[in-house]
């Protein structure tokens, strides 16, 4: 089992709340997926932080392609590891 884990950046919190509750739906994520505010250096005020959505996928059935253009639907994007 490895521990491979893929992280979507989104613009705002409301994107990355509806991401991580269509990933179950569209992909069949069991595992809720972590979200974490990304705050850009010197950025105090949370509306200017991007939000992180980190899932595991132990198993290497997700596809790097597709989550990409997953959070492309939201503005956001795959970012490498």
């Amino acid at each position: 089992m490895s521990d491979v884990r893929h992280v979507l950046v989104l613009p705002d919190r409301d994107a990355a709340e509806e991401v991580a509750v269509a990933l179950g739906e569209r992909f069949g994520v069991a595992e809720e997926p972590r979200l974490v505010r990304d705050a850009l250096a010197g950025e105090d005020d949370a509306e200017d932080a991007q939000w992180l959505v980190v899932l595991r996928d132990e198993d290497g059935r997700l596809d790097a392609g597709e989550l990409d253009a997953f959070a492309g639907e939201w503005d956001g994007w795959r970012e490498e590891p």
